[in-house]
């Protein structure tokens, strides 16, 4: 074979090689050429099998499909097990006068001298196969380019199995990743993992479990930062649905234009800027479960289109003719009032009707004072992991300060101030002095007692005392040491305060 008639031999087998993702294809496609361009009768791709040391073809030209299922080598066994045995090619110039070659395929009854090719696939210095083709005898053909064209082919089909192995286990791994992680959202998302023990707390658990594993629409009512879509999450996770898709939307966080397309998806073209066709969350959601945040805030126009997808599981795109249905659980969340938004006409009362099916309202932090400490524990575990800070518990001060604040914020107030807390703090514990100022002052919010300076003074000098006595078990000399002050001073302020350290022992 000339020169350039084997460089575009291989140029073709690459771009074959690199044309398909599925590896059977591909080394079909490879004997294809090969039989088309070295007159080749016969050729299989033979690949060994570790575990078991048995090679079986993978692929073959000029074979029927029962030898190819059939045919099975032992390593060492006749020349295709030999090759793998040793990685040494072999040529054979006339099969008849070969006595190792066993036909196992049974495909050379036609009394006609063929030569034998077999290279080994190599990856790295592990045998992973071989290469093997037959082509009629011709006196003048030159074995050894035979040998060394197959052998460049068996390098390419090498490479091949290599990128394809590693492109199998980047999808297993990325398959066993979201496995992992759609198990986290599940036990991160149980109702035993949303905190809270008061009375108000409880009901919520209770209807999220009533209404879970059903159908029905859910609109959670309840202030910014109370958890509304703690409680979204938990529905899905714990419904049938659970394992099929969570879409999240927040209304409020799209110009009025916009939202229609994002629900519903739009068709190429149209409008200006609709490059392409584009689904939307409802048909992104299929089967599963769309959460639709700040429902208050949607247009009148909007509002039209849902209550349709809601009462008949059907809506077009924008700019289509097509009708798309859709299997899709509706939870939605709200701040407004949107009773009072009915009646000025700002939101459909059917709309609302439709969404109300299930209401579940989520209290305020000011209504579930119990649950503050509980919460508040919680941030602090996180966040000192977070930060890598071996910080235990809040001194009594600012146990105080927290549960006499209002949290106009609610949990999302308190989760942001004990992460402020945590990263300002260097001790093992939170004081008074560590949370944000709207906390340590106003008498306007009844956040702190009516102290002079010298009460207050008094007050952080004997919590300061205490917390040394703690962290030492009593021991007066190395409290003084960490209140960076003499043992003579400590022991005058303890006596002042009436703070005994054998309690502390």
């Amino acid at each position: 074979m000339k020169k350039i008639e084997e460089v575009t031999l291989l140029y073709e087998i690459s771009k074959a090689l690199n044309e398909h993702l599925e590896l059977k294809k591909s080394l079909y496609k490879v004997l294809s050429i090969l039989s088309d361009s070295m007159n080749m009768i016969r050729g299989t791709i033979t690949l060994l099998n570790p575990l078991r040391n048995e090679i079986s073809i993978e692929v073959a030209h000029g074979l029927s499909k029962t030898a190819i299922e059939r045919v099975k080598y032992k390593l060492g066994e006749g020349i295709t097990g030999r090759v793998i045995e040793t990685g040494k090619s072999v040529a054979i110039p006339k099969i008849s006068e070969e006595p190792l070659f066993l036909d196992r395929t049974d495909s050379r009854r036609i009394k006609q001298e063929f030569s034998y090719f077999c290279v080994p696939i190599k990856k790295g210095n592990q045998i992973i196969g071989a290469l093997s083709a037959d082509r009629p005898y011709v006196n003048n053909y030159s074995l050894n380019n035979g040998t060394e064209l197959l052998t460049v082919v068996a390098t390419m089909v090498a490479r091949h199995v290599i990128n394809l192995e590693n492109i199998r286990l980047e999808k297993e791994r990325l398959r066993n990743e979201n496995r992992r992680l759609k198990r986290e959202l599940e036990n991160k998302y149980r109702i035993n993992n949303i905190i809270g023990n008061s009375n108000k707390m409880r009901e919520v658990f209770q209807m999220i479990t009533q209404v879970s594993k059903s159908n029905a629409t859910v609109l959670i009512r309840g202030e910014s930062g109370t958890g509304k879509e703690l409680v979204a999450n938990s529905i899905h996770y714990n419904s049938n649905r659970a394992k099929s898709p969570f879409v999240k939307m927040n209304c409020a966080a799209l110009p009025a234009n916009l939202i229609e397309s994002e629900l519903f998806g739009h068709e190429k073209g149209a409008f200006t800027g609709a490059i392409r066709q584009k689904p939307g969350k409802f048909e992104m959601a299929n089967k599963g479960t769309i959460f639709l945040d700040e429902i208050g805030s949607i247009t009148p126009d909007v509002q039209v289109n849902l209550l349709r997808v809601l009462q008949e599981r059907e809506f077009e795109r924008i700019g289509g003719h097509k009708t798309i249905r859709t299997d899709v659980r509706v939870v939605a969340a709200t701040n407004k009032n949107l009773e009072n938004a009915v009646e000025d006409d700002s939101f459909r009362g059917d709309l609302y009707y439709r969404l109300n099916v299930f209401p579940i309202y989520m209290p305020p932090l000011r209504e579930r004072k119990t649950d503050i400490l509980m919460l508040a524990d919680h941030f602090l575990e996180k966040y000192a992991n977070e930060n890598s800070k071996d910080i235990r518990r809040f001194s009594t001060p600012a146990i105080d300060m927290l549960m006499d604040y209002h949290w106009p914020g609610n949990v999302r107030e308190l989760e942001n101030c004990i992460e402020r807390a945590v990263l300002l703090c260097e001790e093992g514990v939170i004081h008074s002095y560590h949370l944000p100022p709207t906390l340590q002052t106003g008498r306007e919010s009844d956040t702190l007692p009516d102290l002079s300076l010298d009460e207050a003074i008094a007050s952080l000098e004997r919590e300061m005392i205490i917390d040394a006595l703690k962290n030492t078990r009593g021991n007066i000399t190395q409290s003084a040491k960490i209140l960076k002050a003499t043992v003579r001073k400590v022991a005058y302020k303890a006596k002042k305060y009436g703070i005994e350290y054998f309690h502390y022992r």
